[in-house]
């Protein structure tokens, strides 16, 4: 389910228990709704909402910390694949061709994070390749350094290959660890229902009474909605930008 149709889901479910809370007070007897009776139940509704509120609070604050996480790992991993060009570049002209296909690694792992964009030239023969980055290691170590200097740039290549390939991983792992913990978010949205049905009980109906439960159900869709898109750092609607791995193809291979 997306994070779209779970925002949906958790907007009706609230207004249904609501308007289930308003039909209930017009048919129950005149004694479950006595004082004594309503404070239990304002008790146990303000218990369940605080414990909602704590889980909601939780989620959205786990989700964000591994978004940034994981923004942070990326974007080091993208400073060090410019280090990466760099040290092939002081190589010499003979890691020319290891350069490209660094390149059109880069570009195809970018192009299928964000296909709608155009990162430059891309190898169709590496797409899909989890062995790219084994590929480009087996290019390096086929150079033949003529001096101590290209020998340390050489051995210095190979630990950054390593490194970068992080990248590819970290995109791959992403797309399965993504997953956001929908036991939980259902039982928040049976509970949001729950409270909102409890609220119908206490208040007849009117314009003013349906707008505040509409604002408060719009409340809680948004923070669900925030729970999973906040989770999928590379595909949400609220994605990761683009713009430095852009900047980070340009610069490969000059």
């Amino acid at each position: 389910m997306s994070s779209v149709s779970l925002a949906v889901l958790a907007f009706l479910c609230p207004l249904a228990g609501a308007t289930v809370g308003m039909t209930l007070r017009s048919r129950l007897p005149q004694h479950h709704l006595a004082r004594e009776s309503t404070d239990v139940i304002k008790l146990a509704t303000g218990l369940v909402a605080t414990l909602v509120a704590l889980v909601l609070s939780l989620l959205i604050s786990s989700a964000n910390s591994n978004r940034v996480s994981v923004e942070n790992e990326y974007k080091a991993a993208l400073a060090d694949v410019i280090q990466l060009d760099r040290y092939l570049a002081a190589y010499g002209p003979e890691s020319a061709e290891v350069r490209k296909k660094l390149h059109d690694a880069f570009a195809e792992i970018f192009s299928r994070r964000w296909p709608g964009e155009d990162f430059g030239v891309r190898d169709p023969a590496l797409a899909g390749d989890r062995n790219q980055f084994v590929a480009i290691e087996r290019r390096i170590l086929a150079l033949e350094p003529a001096n101590a200097e290209q020998k340390w740039f050489q051995s210095q290549a190979l630990q950054l290959t390593h490194t970068v390939s992080q990248i590819h991983r970290l995109a791959m792992s992403q797309e399965r660890s993504a997953e956001p913990p929908w036991p939980v978010l259902w039982v928040v949205v049976a509970c949001s229902a729950a409270i909102f049905c409890s609220f119908g009980l206490f208040v007849p109906p009117n314009t003013t009474v349906v707008f505040a439960f509409i604002v408060a159900a719009l409340a809680v869709s948004a923070a669900m909605f925030l729970i999973v898109d906040l989770g999928d750092p590379f595909t949400g609607f609220i994605n990761m930008s683009s713009g430095p791995a852009r900047a980070t193809v340009e610069q490969l291979g000059k």
